[in-house]
């Protein structure tokens, strides 16, 4: 008897995280206001050690020079001398008093020096704590321009290129770069304008004629006399204009999704998984897939309708290719680290790990039996990719151990 091959093992999970990876202290980021604030307070502290160092040895020759030591001569056959600051000079014999006098005079020498090094090093700490303050202040000043363009850039970022910089002051570099910004911005604004209003006229174009094909059709078929074969032609022809039609919506969502959204509203992934679950749930009975899981709460700012499609994708996508007996889905909702978190897990075919990302590309199918003409035109996982990259946020696809998908979109909260 020939030995019955063993089912086919899930390829081993991939070891990147797909979250990037964040600084441990974003606060030590060297940006340009710290290295040139560092710069501007280095160059000072150079120069004042240089300053003191030449005020220290012109100090120190001066009283070199001027010392009273070497000129200061006492003679006399009997004298009393006394002093505070030379104690020794009180009890010294007469012969040896000009010795002690210009031992005393290196002495104080020697500690208005030092004096005026400590003093000085004091002061030089001082100022240049003072320094590095005003060079942060004045880098903050000059880099301001650079931030303003840097939060218009973020705003253009989020979709919203209505914004400008419109940067005053002095024609100098900064603003000519700001100027150059806003006239690129003006460009791409325009640019969307014009995919935007071709989108909606390629919409009207492209449904007039195939919701005329479709009422024919029905027309047609609700005929009692009409044959067999043409019935037969005409259903076939209506389930290609269907067709059609779910992949001119299709085409015209991921064109939309890829635009702006300029309305932002309070969103419940958790509502959003449950309406999608509702309206899979025909579906899913007949193909006998039992669809569970725990929906939390997460809120998200977005719009309402293009989350709903991407849950409602999902949920599609894992009923439809999942296993012919015993399969299940899992949906799931909640907020981890800060992120919203939408989770789909199913059963069904080993799914290599290499494969994954054809997943995400329009028309770019995993292998025949997943892309029949029953379960869609192929653009489902690239409206949500593209959806929640308008969110903000990020989709990851990995395969399950023992078949099928777990699908993890994340938006920030």
């Amino acid at each position: 008897m020939a030995s019955t091959p063993a089912p086919p093992q899930a390829p081993p999970k991939p070891t990147w995280d797909p979250r990037s990876p964040q600084a441990p202290f974003p606060w030590l980021r060297p940006t340009i206001r710290i290295r040139l604030t560092l710069l501007y307070g280095g160059m000072f502290l150079i120069a004042g050690i240089l300053l003191l160092s030449i005020i220290y040895l012109l100090a120190a020759q001066a009283l070199h020079e001027g010392g009273g030591g070497q000129s200061l001569q006492i003679r006399g056959v009997s004298l009393d001398v006394s002093s505070a600051s030379c104690p020794a000079v009180n009890s010294a014999p007469v012969d040896e008093i000009n010795s002690v006098l210009r031992q005393c005079d290196a002495v104080q020498r020697q500690h208005a020096l030092d004096d005026l090094l400590s003093r000085s090093l004091l002061a030089l700490l001082g100022l240049a704590v003072i320094a590095f303050a005003f060079g942060y202040a004045m880098a903050g000043r000059v880099l301001s321009p650079l931030g303003r363009i840097t939060r218009t850039a973020r705003a253009v970022a989020g979709s919203d290129l209505s914004r400008r910089i419109e940067l005053d002051g002095p024609d100098d570099e900064l603003k000519e770069l700001a100027d150059t910004f806003d006239d690129m911005l003006e460009r791409l604004q325009r640019a969307f304008t014009a995919q935007q209003r071709f989108v909606g006229n390629a919409s009207h174009e492209l449904r007039t004629p195939l919701a005329i094909n479709r009422t024919l059709l029905e027309v047609h078929l609700s005929d009692p006399n009409a044959p067999v074969e043409l019935q037969q032609l005409g259903k076939t022809l209506l389930a290609t204009n269907e067709r059609s039609e779910q992949l001119v919506e299709g085409l015209l969502l991921l064109a939309r999704s890829d635009n702006q959204i300029v309305e932002r509203k309070p969103v419940d992934l958790a509502e959003v998984a449950e309406q999608a679950v509702d309206q899979v749930h025909g579906e899913a009975v007949a193909k006998g897939v039992v669809i569970q899981g725990e929906q939390k709460p997460a809120v998200v700012q977005g719009n309402g309708v293009l989350l709903e499609r991407i849950a409602l994708n999902l949920v599609q996508n894992a009923v439809r290719y999942n296993v012919s007996e015993g399969g299940w889905v899992e949906v799931t909702t909640e907020v981890q680290h800060g992120q919203a978190v939408l989770v789909v897990s199913n059963t069904g075919p080993v799914v290599p790990a290499y494969e994954i990302d054809n997943l995400f590309e329009p028309f770019r199918r995993l292998r025949t039996e997943r892309t029949g003409s029953d379960k869609g035109v192929g653009l489902g996982l690239s409206i949500v990719r593209s959806v929640a990259r308008a969110h903000g946020g990020h989709i990851v696809a990995h395969p399950r151990e023992g078949g099928g998908l777990v699908m993890r979109v994340t938006f920030p909260v």
